[in-house]
């Protein structure tokens, strides 16, 4: 079906706001760089407060900039085989989480080397909760997906969900790297902040940073026309798959 002019104006604007994700996904991650390079020293993997600058820019590049990466690939890759775009689906969230266990493992080990009390703040709770829920999810998706096994309405039953939880826990990743930016800024500059400091203004700017990038990549993900529409040849291929896995189901009727 030929689609009308208004939906292709609308399919028209997809890879602008495509490109303005990866303009403020990218800044993210520079800016981030920037302040625990250029105010905060830089980086080394020594015990000291230039380990837990890792940190940050490991979040921000895994648990923000690949993780909303990640959300888009069922957008851009629209004429790809769906089997394809799951797969670099899963690889980019791979990748996501091993960026995030490196920036875990740095803010561990300088709480250890300084003697720093672990997982008493609102952001290391939020923080920890993340990961693992994301862990879980991504264990969760390679299950039902990507590996056979899993029932057709198995499958149907849980994408929902599925869906739901990767776009939830995206918002709760960026809402906890507000609380780790705050949380920095009273540790360095507590009595420079209220002043403007230059540190202060480019992590506050960070902030609203992320905040548009979340709210861009949410609205490209949950805009209905912007979905993936599913080909003649995958919807057979998904039919034929249903009729193998719940052939023998207890609700299907017997074969003879």
């Amino acid at each position: 079906m030929e689609s009308s002019p208004l939906e292709r104006q609308s399919l028209g604007l997809l890879p602008w706001f495509i490109a303005a994700t990866q303009i403020l996904g990218l800044a993210a991650v520079i800016m981030t760089g920037v302040w625990m390079g250029h105010y905060e020293g830089g980086f080394a993997w020594d015990g000291s407060s230039l380990e837990f600058n890792i940190h940050p820019l490991c979040m921000v590049i895994g648990m923000v900039f690949l993780y909303g990466d990640s959300l888009l690939v069922y957008r851009v890759f629209k004429n790809e085989s769906k089997t394809t775009v799951k797969i670099l689906h899963a690889a980019i969230h791979l990748i996501a989480l091993v960026a995030a266990i490196v920036g875990l493992v740095a803010v561990f080990g300088f709480h250890s080397a300084q003697n720093i009390p672990d997982m008493y703040s609102l952001h290391s709770w939020c923080g920890l909760i993340t990961i693992i829920l994301f862990c879980i999810q991504w264990v969760m998706g390679l299950t039902f997906f990507l590996f056979p096994g899993a029932a057709y309405s198995l499958r149907a039953c849980y994408l929902p969900l599925h869906v739901y939880f990767g776009l939830g826990l995206f918002i709760l990743a960026i809402g906890t790297s507000l609380l780790g930016i705050t949380e920095k800024l009273f540790f360095s500059i507590r009595d420079t902040y209220s002043k403007f400091a230059p540190e202060g203004v480019l992590a506050n700017v960070l902030g609203l940073v992320l905040v548009g990038f979340g709210l861009t990549v949410g609205y490209i993900v949950t805009r209905s026309e912007w979905k993936r529409v599913t080909n003649p040849e995958e919807e057979a291929l998904s039919m034929h798959f249903k009729t193998l896995t719940e052939r023998d189901s207890p609700d299907s009727p017997q074969g003879s």
